[in-house]
Formats: structure tokens, sequence, C-alpha cells
């Protein structure tokens, strides 16, 4: 066995070669991720900078741009979605829903969505009693429902069953998202609480022209690296869902606008430094522990705390790691964490707890429709 020898160089407590490189590459992720430096100004610029954020939380997806921005609310991220129509959610990256740019669709949508994702649908529609024929046909409902205008996932299903299609259960929602998949309809605008649903054609208009598939590859690896580098291969395609083949043609496209490390991660020149975030409250499906192959540099000893049967918990961040729980009931943040803090360190969660009640404020509780 081969004996452990000191670093002479080293003081007391000094950070090891391989922490001081986990910090550099935490750092530059909280950067591109919008959680350190300079804060979002707009909705659109934080799902711009991210490109596509988990969305099927709906108070989560919210959360998520207000860690990222300054002065915004839970009613300005609605507005973007139903008044300004920049914003939607829709099934995309590994079949599950996501909020995007509205004009990030067109990226998105013909390179995320697989085969494999729709034949999923087809296999949970057969087993809540959807047959494949009566899964076309409830497509055609839908779209000639959407036709009318937005409606949601409630006043569908009413079309759907009085056209004879089982609906009852999540029949109607694997229905939906099968229509989504096929690119016909998306999560547009709020109705009251819900979110409802749009022709594709109607709320987003005319197509540009569709891009050359390895363009389009080339193109989500520089946006995705923009928002989460430095990263590797393996990152981008669990986050996208797409083969390492598709991603190391995208990444190998965009070579010549990346930055040399030695650690072989993919990094943009014009990235930034970046800093460890000041003390933040992140909601559930937040994407700083889903745009990497592993959460354990956040999560450390917490992952089965934080994420539990595949749902992810809000939790509290301070000197980038993972130091507690919190909740939002009856309009109050309850904080819980995971052993005592530093005095500056409380003060900040509980400045952010009152940032969160001011964000959500009377639309705290959120857009129903989930997934």
């Amino acid at each position: 066995m081969m004996a452990c020898v000191s670093d002479p160089t080293r003081g007391p407590g000094a950070p090891s070669a391989p922490e001081v490189a986990a910090a550099e590459v935490a750092a530059r992720r909280f950067a591109a991720q919008l959680l350190s430096g300079e804060p979002a100004r707009s909705s659109e610029e934080v799902a711009g900078r991210l490109l596509a954020v988990q969305g099927q939380d709906p108070r989560g997806a919210r959360l998520a741009i207000r860690a990222r921005s300054a002065g915004l609310t839970a009613a300005d991220v609605d507005r973007a979605f139903t008044a300004d129509r920049s914003l939607l959610i829709t099934w995309l990256n590994r079949g599950t829903l996501h909020l995007i740019r509205s004009e990030d669709y067109w990226l998105l949508h013909p390179l995320t969505v697989r085969p494999q994702h729709v034949a999923g649908c087809l296999r949970n529609l057969a087993a809540a009693g959807v047959s494949a024929d009566q899964a076309e046909k409830g497509v055609t409902v839908i779209t000639g429902a959407l036709a009318e205008g937005p409606l949601t996932r409630n006043q569908i299903r009413e079309r759907l069953s009085a056209a004879a299609i089982p609906a009852d259960g999540n029949a109607a929602l694997h229905l939906l998202m099968l229509t989504c998949q096929r690119g016909l309809a998306v999560r547009g605008p709020l109705v009251g609480a819900q979110h409802a649903y749009a022709l594709v054609a109607d709320w987003l208009g005319r197509p540009p022209a569709a891009l050359d598939r390895d363009v389009a590859l080339a193109e989500l690896a520089r946006r995705y690296l923009a928002g989460h580098g430095p990263a590797s291969d393996r990152d981008l395609a669990k986050w996208a869902g797409l083969s390492l083949g598709d991603v190391r043609r995208g990444l190998t496209a965009v070579a010549p606008q990346l930055r040399e490390r030695s650690d072989g991660l993919a990094e943009l020149r014009r990235a930034e430094v970046g800093a460890l975030p000041s003390p933040r409250l992140l909601g559930p499906f937040d994407p700083a522990l889903l745009g990497w192959e592993s959460r354990d540099p956040i999560l450390g000893p917490h992952r089965q705390v934080v994420t539990v049967n595949g749902l992810f918990r809000p939790f509290a961040l301070a000197e980038g790691r993972a130091v507690g729980l919190w909740s939002w009931s009856d309009g109050q943040v309850k904080l819980d964490m995971f052993g005592e803090l530093p005095a500056g360190v409380e003060a900040a969660l509980a400045a952010e707890a009152r940032d969160v009640r001011r964000f959500l404020g009377s639309a705290g509780t959120g857009p129903q429709e989930d997934e």
C-alpha cells in the first residue's frame, strides 16, 4: 500500500488541489446559472440563459426564475405566459415538462422529443384503457377543440368524454402529452388557476425555417454551456435526453468557441469566472440539481433527503451546498435546517424567505396544472 505523503506547500486546513478544482467548477456553474453575479431582469432572460427549466411543478418553475432575477413576481411570470406569449411549457428533454422561451420551441422540440417518448406515452394510454385508435381520435378531438381557443385540461377532458374517448384518471393528460409530442399543442396561457393548452400554429404562429440537425445540435450545445458550463458530454446527454454521439457532434461543432480546460470539461470562452452564491432558497426541481450527471457537489450527504422517489424538494443553499429544506404553507416559509448555521447565513435565509413571500404574493398557490 502506498503511503500517504502530505503536501509541504499546503498549510494546515488549506484545501487540496482537487478541492480547489471542484470549487472552481462549482463557482463557474453557479455564475452560468445566474445564481451569482448580476441577476436577470426578466423571466425571458432566465429562461433564455437556462434554455429549459423543469416545469412539472408550477410553483417550482416560477421560483427558479425568482432565484435568478431581481424585482420580479410570480404575476410577472404568468404575464409572460399569457399576455406576452414569450414563455410556454411543454414536454421536451427526457420526455418531461419544461418551461422555455417560446422562440426556443423551434430548436428544442424537433431535437429532444424522441420516438421512444411517444411510444412510452402510447403505452401509458394503453394501460389507462385507451386503445391506439382511440388515442388517434383523441388527438383529433383535442386539436379540433383547441381550434376554438385555449382550453384547460378539465375542459378538454369534457370534450374527450363527449366523444366517447376514455378521459378519466391520467388518460386525458396522456392524450394531451401525445398531442404536444406531435408538435400540435403547448401549454400557453393561464386561465384562472389553470394552465391552458393552445395550438402551436395559433399560439406561436408560422415556424421559422427548419434547422439542419447538425446546426441544431451545435446550437443546443452552445446554449446548454451558456447556462451550465463547465460541463461534460455526459452532462449534456443526460440533461437533453440525447445520445452521446449526438451531443458530441454538437460540442465538436462549437469547439472554436470553447476555452482550454485541463479537466476535459467544456466551457464557452466568454464564461464568467463566478463565485459561490449568497445564501439562497431554491424551489422544487430547481435547475441547479438537474443540469449535470451528479448532484453530489451540492447535496453531498443530504441527497436522499432532498431528492425522494423522483421528487426534488425545495432546499436552502449556502456556500454552494444544501444546508436545509424549506416549505411553503398558508403564505409562510418554514425553514428546516440540517444543522446550526452562522448567524449571517441565518439572517440571509430569513431575508430570502421574505422575498419568496413577496414574489409569490396572492399567487402563492400557483397554477394547479401539473404532470
